[in-house]
Parts: C-alpha cells; sequence; structure tokens
C-alpha cells in the first residue's frame, strides 16, 4: 500500500525555512503559524499565547530576559526593564519622545541620530531590544515546529514611516529572520477576518486601537483580491496613553493624599502604572474595581474604588482623537459609512465598551441585541442597514493570525488570496522654484514603480541634487524631506541634460529611489530609510494641513510656475535684443522695455520673496509681453535663418 502524504510547500522541495508570521506588537507581541492549512497562534513552552513586548537587562554578562519574565520585573527595576520600544522604533534624537517616566535614560545612539537606552553604560538602540523580543518568538517557533525557523513575516501598524519600517526590518535581521514582507496590521486583521467568509466588492473598515497606536483603513475584496483604499492613523496613540492617562490621575490622587512623589520614583510609579493598567482591563468587564497599592512606603498605602464611568471621563477625549482619521480615510476611499459592509475592531484597546460604542456611533453599526432581539446602532433601534460591528475575532490575536496567513500566501498556500497595500502618503522631489513635483500619489497600491525625466534650469551646470520628499503640500518647504543626493554629469546649456529618476516602493513599503543620466547612463541608487525629521504629531497634521491650506498652496504653485515662466520670457527676450543690436527700431525697443518693466515689478508685488504677489497682474502682464515680442521673434528667426545660409556658403 502506498502512504499518502499532503503535497509540498515551495520551501519545502527547496530546502528553505517555513514562513512565521508576527505581529511585533507595542504592549504585546504574538507568533503564529500555519499549520495543515489552518492559521493558529503559537504557544510557547510555559503556554503563554501572547509575550509582554518587555526586555529586562540584568547586566553583569547575563543574557535578557524576555516577556512574562521581564514584565515580572518591571517594578521592580524599571531602570533595567525595556517596555512599549515599538514607539522608539526609527525615532530621531530630535524628534519628540514618548510620553512615560519608567524607562531606562536615553541618549543617542552610537551610529547616526538616533536613539538608544542608556543600559549598564551600554547604548542599546530599539532595534536591538526588538531582536531579543524576534529571538524570543523565534526560539518558540522552532521547539513548535521541530525545525529551523529563518523566515518570518512582521506587521507594522499603517502609518509607520520609511524610517520606522526599516528599523522593524533590521529588528528581524538582527534576530536572524529574513523578513520576506512587512505587512500593514489592519490589512493583515482583515485577513484574519475575511479569510473564506466575505463576499466579491465588500467594503470594511479596520479599526486598530493596539498598545501603542492606531489605524483606520478601508479595504475592498475583489475575487480573492484584498486591496487598501484608503488609511489614517496616529503612530503615537493607544492603550499606553489610556494607562499614562489613568496613572497620573492616581498619582495625582497619592499626591493629595499626603503620600509620597510617584512621578520622581521610577520603581513607584511603574507599580502604578501596571496597577492602572490592570484596572482598566477589568473595567471592560465590570463596572467597578478596587484598585489597591499596599505598602508604596512603610507608612502609606493607597486604595481607591475606580467606575467605569471614571475611566471613561478620563480617558474619552483620547477616543476621540480617532474620530477626524476615521473621516479622513472614509474620505480619501471615496466613500460615506454607510458603504461598508463591516467595520472590524483590533486590538486590544477595542476591548474597551467605550469604543465599541463610540465606532458604532460613527460609523452607524448594526448590533443585535441578544437580549431584546431588536437590531440597534449603537443603544438606538435602526433599520437593517449600515456596516456590522465585527467582534468574532480575539482582537489581541488577529494581526498575527493574519501575518501566518500572508506567510502562508508567500510559501505558496491559499493560492487564491492575495494582499494589495498602499502608501499612505505622497511621494516626489523639489523642483526648480521650491515646488514639489509628485511622482507617487499618497494610496497608491503597491508595491509600486514610478519615473520622470528632469532637466537643469541654470547653464552649465555640473549637477543635479535629487531632494526626496513627503507629504500633501504644494510647497517642497511644506513637505518632509526624506533625504538628499547628487548626480553629476556633463555640463551643458540650461535644458540639455536628461536625468531619469525612479521611486520604488517595496512590498515592505520601503523606498528605493534611482537617478541616472540619460546621456551617459551614470546612475545612483539610495534607500531612504529615514523618514521625518520632525516629531509625529506633526506627521498627523500633514494631511489634515494639506486640506486646511489646499487654496492657499494651488495659489503658491500657481505663483510659482506663473513666474518661472515669466523669468524665462524674460532671459528670452533680453537675449534676443542684445542679440539684434541696431536692427531694432528704437521705438519699438522702449515698448519692449517698458513690457519688461511691467513684468519685473508684477513679479515683485509680493510682501516676501516666498509669497505669492499679485498673480493677475503678473498673467497680464506677461501675456502683453508675449503678444508685444511676436515681430521680435520674426526677426530673430529671420537672423537665424540668414546666419545658417551663410554658414553654408549660400548667402555672402
Amino acid at each position: 500500500e502506498k502512504s499518502v502524504h499532503p503535497p509540498l510547500h515551495p520551501w519545502q522541495h527547496e530546502g528553505m525555512s517555513r514562513i512565521v508570521g508576527i505581529d511585533l506588537g507595542t504592549t504585546n507581541s504574538l507568533l503564529a503559524g500555519v499549520d495543515s492549512g489552518i492559521p493558529m497562534v503559537i504557544a510557547d513552552t510555559e503556554g503563554h499565547r501572547i509575550t509582554p513586548s518587555v526586555v529586562h537587562f540584568p547586566g553583569s554578562g547575563q543574557p535578557p530576559l524576555v516577556g512574562h519574565a521581564a514584565r515580572r520585573l518591571r517594578p521592580l527595576k524599571p531602570r533595567e526593564t525595556i517596555a512599549s520600544v515599538k514607539r522608539w522604533m526609527g525615532c530621531r534624537a530630535s524628534e519628540q519622545q514618548p510620553e512615560g517616566a519608567d524607562h531606562p535614560p536615553l541618549c543617542p545612539s552610537a551610529a547616526g541620530d538616533g536613539i538608544a537606552f542608556n543600559m549598564h553604560g551600554e547604548n542599546i538602540t530599539p532595534e536591538q531590544v526588538s531582536a531579543e523580543i524576534l529571538k524570543k518568538l523565534k526560539a518558540d517557533a522552532e521547539i513548535f515546529f521541530g525545525e529551523p525557523v529563518t523566515r518570518a513575516v512582521i506587521t507594522v501598524p499603517a502609518y509607520f514611516n520609511d524610517s520606522q519600517r526599516s528599523a522593524t526590518k533590521r529588528a528581524g535581521e538582527l534576530a536572524g529572520l529574513t523578513v520576506e514582507r512587512i505587512v500593514n496590521e489592519p490589512t493583515a486583521a482583515a485577513l484574519a477576518y475575511g479569510l473564506n467568509r466575505l463576499n466579491d466588492k465588500s467594503k470594511l473598515a479596520v479599526y486598530d486601537l493596539g498598545g501603542g497606536t492606531f489605524d483606520l483603513s478601508i479595504l475592498e475584496m475583489n475575487d480573492g483580491v484584498f486591496q487598501v483604499l484608503a488609511t489614517h492613523g496616529n503612530t503615537r496613540l493607544g492603550g499606553d496613553d489610556f494607562d499614562q492617562r489613568l496613572a497620573s490621575h492616581i498619582v495625582q490622587l497619592i499626591r493629595e493624599a499626603d503620600g509620597p512623589d510617584v512621578a520622581g520614583d521610577p520603581a513607584l510609579f511603574a507599580r502604578v502604572r501596571e496597577a492602572a493598567e490592570a484596572a482598566k482591563i477589568r473595567l471592560s468587564t465590570e463596572e467597578q474595581t478596587d484598585l489597591t497599592l499596599p505598602f508604596l512606603t512603610q507608612s502609606f498605602s493607597f486604595q481607591y474604588t475606580l467606575t467605569r464611568a471614571g475611566l471613561e471621563d478620563l480617558t474619552r477625549d483620547l477616543v476621540e482623537q480617532t474620530r477626524a482619521h476615521c473621516i479622513r480615510a472614509l474620505a480619501d476611499a471615496g466613500l460615506e459609512a454607510k458603504n461598508l459592509d463591516q467595520v472590524i475592531l483590533v486590538g486590544g484597546q477595542t476591548r474597551m465598551p467605550m469604543v465599541r460604542e463610540f465606532t458604532s456611533e460613527l460609523f452607524g453599526c448594526r448590533q443585535f441585541e441578544a437580549v431584546s432581539g431588536e437590531l440597534r446602532v449603537g443603544s438606538q433601534p435602526h433599520t437593517p442597514e449600515g456596516p456590522w460591528l465585527n467582534t468574532s475575532q480575539n482582537p489581541d490575536e488577529a494581526v498575527a493570525l493574519g501575518a501566518a496567513i500572508q506567510a502562508e500566501i508567500l510559501s505558496g498556500g491559499f493560492q487564491n488570496l492575495l494582499l494589495l497595500d498602499v502608501t499612505p502618503l505622497s511621494l516626489g522631489l523639489e523642483t526648480f522654484g521650491g515646488l514639489m513635483n509628485v511622482l507617487i500619489p499618497r494610496n497608491s497600491t503597491i508595491p509600486v514603480k514610478a519615473g520622470e525625466v528632469f532637466t537643469t534650469a541654470i547653464d552649465n551646470q555640473p549637477s543635479m541634487l535629487i531632494h526626496v520628499l513627503q507629504g500633501e503640500r504644494e510647497r517642497a518647504a511644506d513637505n518632509w524631506s526624506l533625504g538628499k543626493f547628487e548626480l553629476a554629469f556633463q555640463t551643458a546649456a540650461r535644458g540639455v541634460p536628461r536625468v531619469g529618476v525612479q521611486f520604488e516602493i517595496d512590498a515592505n513599503g520601503i523606498l528605493h529611489v534611482l537617478a541616472r543620466d540619460l546621456k551617459t547612463g551614470l546612475q545612483t541608487v539610495v534607500e531612504m530609510k529615514s523618514a521625518v525629521d520632525v516629531d509625529d504629531a506633526a506627521v498627523q497634521r500633514m494631511v489634515e494641513e494639506s486640506v486646511e491650506h489646499a487654496f492657499d498652496d494651488l495659489e503658491a504653485r500657481r505663483w510659482v510656475e506663473a513666474t518661472l515662466k515669466a523669468r524665462e520670457t524674460l532671459t528670452a527676450t533680453r537675449s534676443a535684443l542684445s542679440r539684434l543690436g541696431d536692427q531694432v527700431d528704437p521705438g519699438y525697443r522702449d515698448q519692449l522695455e517698458q513690457a519688461l518693466r511691467d513684468v519685473e515689478e508684477a513679479m515683485n508685488t509680493g510682501n516676501r520673496p516666498d509669497e505669492p504677489g499679485d498673480l493677475r497682474l503678473l498673467q497680464s502682464a506677461h501675456s502683453e509681453l508675449d503678444e508685444k515680442t511676436k515681430p521680435l521673434a520674426d526677426l530673430l528667426m529671420d537672423q537665424v535663418m540668414e546666419d545658417a545660409l551663410k554658414k553654408r556658403g549660400i548667402l555672402q
């Protein structure tokens, strides 16, 4: 008899490692895989399905502790324990640092302008800390599958910028993993919820409020293809902020009760924050809970009864901050809430009843009330319209399961599914006049490649500065600089050199820029690893400001373009007058000189050099100059033809 075995994956034929899915979270991290076609979260040897994203560095040459063991030590040794490291991934020293007093001292990293933690006199970067978490998950996978595991799909928030994505990939490499794909967390969650369940043309919103980040993504499924239509979010808003808000409130209550200075004592503050988080979690299922902190000092203990309503009052504004992102994502997708089929809740913070009530009201979600048998929107009866609020999956595990599904797709399984992601912000170059020329618009499906040919604006220019920008504003100065590099070429008259610039965003959302001299073939390729040199609050303001200043930005672009065009005409006219000399009638020359002065005066109508002036006046003066130069253009053409004939010996 012949034994029957399941078909081998391509990676099994090639002797490669299987690919696992990893949710590298702010508060907790999870590992998932697909076994016999079933996505599953993989537990560690102690049976824990969730690994706290906490790393303790004991020093004295001892290896770091990761997960539950590190979390237990955090209140005792907060300055030797790092939690919520995801908030520092890709963070520069010049940026606003995340809140929280219970972390080790920060310092500049040894390489570049990033940050590091001062741990026992050694600088430990966020990538190195994340790598320790990934090493632990890698080891768990190898124990579970009984074989080496060296490949992974890792998830990140949809609004992680290029620097943060690159840092995540480097952390995977430090852990000994080949990162096959960086996947947006809301997209991964949609895969977990939607596998074999959604009809074609289904549109869904993924409301992902995790430990440290928030994303709202709009997706559509069509013929097994998940396509992200739009995404919006905040990389500095999550459950940690709820914990911090409650912890700060408790610190204030302790101060009012003549207790110790908790805020100034890292160990005491760590205890308060841990108690605050535990109380917050209990209030998702209970109406009130007792928060007890015995023996903060030998003579002072603290006890406080916290109600769900009290917690909601403290944190309501944090939930409200997600509203604008939801509305903008819907607008970018060209949809209204009623056009959605489902709203999926992802992230542990969405267990909070207030968050579920908020999303129900915001999206007009249908909920079936088991007690009354009525269909409701939030607390109000409703007709069967609008999206379902889908809470069927474990919100903590959905992202990891989606990552495992994507890993299986890359391995050759689940061939009827495809994942298409988008880039959340436009990418382009600074062009002459200080404008941004967009090559890849925001919400373009990735991977994507786009290019354009540029030329010089000045005679005998020896090189071209390629200034890469990210953002939604018309003027380069209002967007973020991702990086600059120069491409040298042979000097020539302006407009002669041709430089091709190509942007490519790979499947991980990382940008590669190529610049090539089309004449010589000389080229430079740069991977943009740094994203923005501003704090993340500015990241969130970018899209909002693009709407707020849309008319001003358009006016600025039209002014710059009109000014550049006028400048070219001024230069060409003066060059022609100089060349033709006495051939131009003095009266006609006076008319041209007056028209030239009118254009120059119109160009100077702005109060500042960078401020638009009177556009209509400039357009009118330029149009008048264009009309007056027609006879001059005819004279110049005659002169050129005459010179050409003389050169060929036809005329003497």
